[in-house]
């Protein structure tokens, strides 16, 4: 009887030890299996005024506030610029960790946008090797005041704008991301019969981590400005600025030589000149609040 229980705790410790042994080195082909992404390539939604390749996440709501000052330029009776304001409030909201939808409006000309991002690569390395992130963002806006520039009749249709996007980015470090976007632009209504309706654009923009919760970043956007002869004082957007993470708020401060919140106007509008003073302090701020 003894005996016979001696070999039946031989053979299940066998078998037990057989098992673990698969058990453990099914696990270890799933982990070699499991792609390593890029995370945190940005350390929000925008670089400065523009949309990086970050977004919300499946079943949070992203509850953003963009203030822009006025230019410095404007002297001490408008205390440099802080006695002015433009604003842009936006709901984003991740359908899924690669869809996210958004509703933003601007004092900017009284203008409403309704936008979508979605991810369509993502930047991985070991099993699965994809040097960049790739998303797509597109964009609709309506502007709802009256246009003292435009003489002309026009209809609501003439109000709408359409912006596309292909956003480009790597981290090519801990310290370093880079992201290029090319850019299209479509206004129903010009200004002038000699401008055309479609302006095309390339924006870069960077980020340097300076610490765990804070990074340094710049965005430059060129845009064809030979399509809009009407206008000649417009100058390509040039911002830089500090984001600080701070719990579950992600605060930007940033200088830069555009007041406006709206890519068509930011990209294809108007800018200043830093060397001439035209430039606006400003902040976003981001509270994401979670419904799963």
């Amino acid at each position: 009887m003894i005996k016979t229980l001696r070999i039946t705790l031989l053979a299940f410790l066998v078998s037990s030890s057989m098992y673990a042994q698969n058990l453990d080195s099914l696990m270890n082909a799933e982990t070699v299996a499991e792609p390593d992404y890029a995370t945190a390539t940005f350390k929000a939604s925008r670089i400065i005024n523009g949309h990086s390749v970050e977004q919300v996440k499946q079943n949070n709501l992203d509850f953003r506030i963009h203030h822009r000052f006025g230019t410095v330029n404007s002297g001490a009776q408008n205390f440099w610029g802080l006695d002015q304001a433009n604003m842009y409030l936006s709901l984003e909201y991740g359908l899924t960790d690669w869809m996210m939808l958004g509703l933003g409006r601007s004092n900017y000309q009284k203008s409403f946008n309704l936008f979508g991002k979605f991810k369509l690569l993502r930047q991985s390395s070991g099993v699965k090797n994809m040097p960049v992130t790739v998303s797509l963002f597109t964009s609709a806006d309506m502007f709802t005041m009256t246009r003292k520039d435009l003489t002309q009749n026009f209809t609501n249709n003439s109000r709408l704008s359409y912006v596309n996007q292909l956003l480009l980015a790597r981290k090519f470090s801990q310290a370093f991301s880079l992201q290029i976007m090319p850019t299209y632009i479509h206004q129903n209504l010009v200004v002038a019969s000699t401008d055309k309706n479609a302006i095309f654009g390339l924006g870069i923009g960077s980020r340097l981590k300076l610490t765990k919760r804070t990074s340094f970043n710049v965005e430059y956007y060129y845009a064809n400005r030979s399509t809009i002869s009407a206008i000649n004082n417009k100058y390509n957007s040039l911002s830089v600025g500090f984001d600080l993470e701070t719990g579950g708020h992600v605060f930007q401060i940033m200088l830069t030589n555009n007041s406006t919140m709206i890519e068509r106007s930011f990209i294809g509008g108007q800018s200043g000149l830093w060397n001439k003073g035209d430039l606006m302090l400003g902040f976003n701020v981001s509270r994401v609040f979670s419904f799963e």
